[in-house]
């Protein structure tokens, strides 16, 4: 049975249209990402799009319930592509699509003459969000429903007509609203703020899950400096209501401010324990598999490790801020997989010991380690390792980790790796 938090958590992301205030509206639930709809006097605007045209033309449907004026105007918090991508069913061009002078994806096709390995980047992306399981399985994306359309997934995409360069107050349609630069999860970043509603909209600078610090699809490095830098920002506006890109708005603004600054304490207690660590000499394992978020910060539900992990920003933290070197001179030569597993396996006596040993192990981190060890040396163990992965995802509480689990043992089932 999947962890009993990580389905609970799946009420974040249950399908809804949430009302924030008087023509102001959030669809939650209809795809990854949530989108947001503000009324003005002749006209609307979208904030985000989805992920795909499917999603954003169930969206549109559910929003021409509630007002059927015509979206004059489009703003993206940021690039990702789950944030952008039905641009082309809520406008037909005619609307101007505002967004951050930085705005730039890691999910967005560059310049072809770059050189990236974007066929790791597809693949580890596939198995995070678990693209290739059944919706059973796909219980949680961690940030979004696993159940959702994915019919013209990427394909709605219309770039921004309007890069804004600083923060600045704009009119939409007699509504006031703030574009504030914020960055967090992206350098482009960019929230927009309703003053007279009090209500921020963040984009996924915040969301109901420990924040994803490092992506496993692979990311650049994510500025945790910077991202509690906004977190602050954003708690001191005074916001009563807070719509995020993922997961249920957060209403009230005793709430709204301890979810966001509880966030950012969290984060700066990433950087100062991994970087205590690091002062003391500690190896990076050392490192990422002691520490914990404290007490205070842990019964936080918002803080559970849904989405982002906490062992996993700590790596992402050293490494971006010191490099893959960790201090200790035996790292700085290395050796290849077959080299160190046919050492290992003569340590324990031969190949068939070393076996043994892993059928035996109780310790399913252990026992993967100890099945690629066996791998690279022609054992068979591909069901063994199928079957450790499988219940490694059943205990899991982050959702991409359970998914990776989970498709890389679909991977190996149907002989694909």
């Amino acid at each position: 049975m999947p962890n009993p938090d990580l389905v609970a958590h799946s009420s974040q992301t249950a399908r809804d249209i949430i009302e924030l205030d008087d023509g102001i509206w959030t669809a939650v639930g209809y795809a990854a990402s949530n989108v947001h709809l503000i009324e003005g006097l002749n006209s609307a605007t979208i904030i985000d799009t989805s992920e795909s045209t499917r999603a954003a033309q169930n969206i549109l449907a559910e929003f021409r319930k509630c007002s059927s004026k015509p979206i004059s105007r489009i703003i993206y918090t940021h690039s990702h592509r789950d944030h952008i991508s039905g641009a082309t069913v809520f406008s037909d061009g005619g609307a101007a699509i505002h967004a951050s002078h930085k705005f730039s994806s890691d999910l967005i096709a560059v310049d072809g003459d770059a050189i990236a390995p974007n066929k790791a980047l597809a693949r580890r992306t596939r198995a995070q969000f678990g693209m290739g399981l059944s919706p059973e399985e796909r219980i949680s994306l961690g940030c979004g429903p696993g159940d959702r359309p994915m019919e013209g997934l990427g394909a709605g995409f219309r770039a921004p007509t309007v890069l804004e360069v600083e923060d600045r107050h704009i009119d939409l349609d007699g509504l006031s609203a703030d574009l504030i630069h914020a960055p967090g999860e992206t350098d482009d970043h960019m929230v927009v703020w309703l003053p007279d509603r009090k209500i921020l909209f963040c984009g996924d600078n915040w969301y109901h899950a420990f924040p994803n610090l490092y992506a496993i699809r692979g990311t650049p490095y994510r500025d945790f400096q910077a991202w509690a830098d906004s977190l602050s920002l954003l708690a001191d506006l005074g916001a009563e209501v807070l719509a995020p890109g993922h997961t249920r708005p957060v209403f009230g603004r005793r709430n709204v401010h301890d979810v966001l600054t509880s966030t950012r304490d969290a984060i700066l207690h990433v950087m100062r324990y991994t970087a205590d660590a690091m002062d003391a000499g500690l190896s990076m394992d050392d490192i990422a598999s002691s520490i914990t978020l404290p007490d205070h910060l842990a019964d936080k539900p918002w803080l559970k490790e849904f989405y982002g992990k906490v062992s996993w920003s700590a790596r992402a933290y050293a490494v971006g801020t010191l490099g893959w070197y960790d201090g200790n001179p035996t790292n700085l030569g290395t050796l290849s997989t077959e080299s160190r597993a046919r050492q290992m396996a003569e340590l324990a006596g031969g190949a068939d010991a070393l076996e043994v040993a892993a059928l035996a192990a109780v310790d399913l981190q252990w026992k993967l380690e100890l099945l690629d060890h066996l791998s690279v040396l022609g054992k068979d163990v591909v069901q063994e390792k199928i079957k450790t992965l499988r219940t490694l995802a059943e205990s899991e509480i982050n959702a991409t980790a359970r998914n990776t689990y989970l498709s890389e043992a679909l991977e190996l089932t149907s002989g694909s790796k």
